[in-house]
């Protein structure tokens, strides 16, 4: 079974062909990531349009080149995956108009996949040994939720951000204290610049929204808003924005760790499977695997955090549904559960 998963909910525009054979096994034939980050750093953010004219651009040149990594001619492919939302309406038009072109042109099914729910399902491509109950965490940068699965097909949301999602903090706060885009990456370096012995002269300290409340919503707005406001109108040092970089860090992980604990306690789960960009992020990557060191805690490898083909195409092997090419629309609002 090969499966061409084809991803452009953002900025990125990735192509990727896995294989999964009779014993369920999942290989990895090829990956190929075609980003406008660059082009964004210059607006401090991502331009849709722009994005969505680079990905106009690089979406069949990836896909060609996926196909060539592979060694795999369209006729051998079993279906084409392609997401179908939540994301950027233009960028995931891109996608979806090219996927369905190749699937009349090729005459192989077409599947729409939950961008969302592709993210955990990274967490399958080398793992065969989930347990269930299990708690999802899905935090980027335009969502922060925990989502309750008791199989692999069922995804049920438990809680998600009230306003920003941890992803939007990272870049937002890193805006302000001058770094550039994207933000998390970028908060992790300057953080770890930072001694312990610049800790313990700083007596910074960060909000850490909704911490000691029992509910398991996340809230970041407040967040960001409080480096705004402690960091508007003074002229930092790099030392000092390096501070305030680790503490936001730390404040970020610190929330999201609390509220899957708590999640986890509540639903008595089994395993925990996390996913999105900020997954990447090791000070919390490090956070999660010193909280849950009795339980099954599964991270996708840093370069499966990523949008990128592969994660469209290991959904498929869970939710193999094609769909009524006419039929098929982009949802940039689609939930975890739809």
């Amino acid at each position: 079974m090969k499966i061409l998963g084809i991803e452009s909910s953002c900025d990125e525009t990735g192509a990727a062909i896995l294989e999964k054979d009779n014993q369920g096994k999942i290989t990895i034939l090829s990956s190929v990531i075609s980003s406008s980050a660059s082009i964004q750093k210059k607006y401090g953010g991502i331009i849709p349009e722009k994005a969505a004219r680079e990905q106009i651009k690089a979406i069949i040149p990836i896909i060609s080149e996926s196909l060539n990594q592979a060694g795999v001619k369209p006729q051998e492919l079993t279906a084409i995956a392609v997401t179908k939302g939540p994301g950027l309406i233009g960028s995931l038009l891109i996608g979806l108009e090219t996927a369905k072109t190749l699937s009349l042109v090729w005459g192989k099914p077409l599947i729409p996949i939950n961008h969302l729910q592709a993210h955990l399902y990274a967490n399958f491509v080398e793992n065969n040994n989930i347990s269930f109950p299990a708690l999802g965490l899905i935090v980027s940068g335009g969502h922060t939720e925990l989502v309750l699965m008791k199989n692999s097909k069922s995804f049920k949301l438990i809680s998600q951000t009230r306003d920003d999602a941890a992803g939007e903090c990272f870049d937002k706060s890193a805006r302000l204290l001058g770094f550039s885009y994207p933000g998390g990456p970028e908060i992790e370096k300057a953080s770890q610049k930072v001694s312990s012995e610049d800790l313990k002269k700083s007596e910074l300290s960060l909000p850490r929204p909704l911490f000691y409340e029992k509910t398991l919503d996340f809230s970041f707005s407040g967040l960001k808003t409080a480096v705004l406001y402690q960091v508007k109108g003074k002229k930092l040092s790099q030392k000092q924005k390096n501070i305030y970089a680790f503490e936001l860090q730390k404040a970020i992980s610190e929330v999201l760790v609390k509220k899957t604990k708590l999640a986890a306690d509540k639903y008595k789960v089994k395993s925990i499977l996390i996913g999105g960009g900020v997954a990447a992020n090791l000070f919390l990557r490090k956070s999660l695997k010193k909280e849950f060191e009795k339980i099954k805690l599964f991270i996708p490898k840093l370069e499966f955090c990523q949008d990128n083909g592969i994660i469209i195409a290991a959904a498929t092997f869970f939710k193999f549904k094609p769909a009524l090419i006419a039929k098929i629309r982009p949802d940039p609002s689609l939930k975890i559960n739809e």
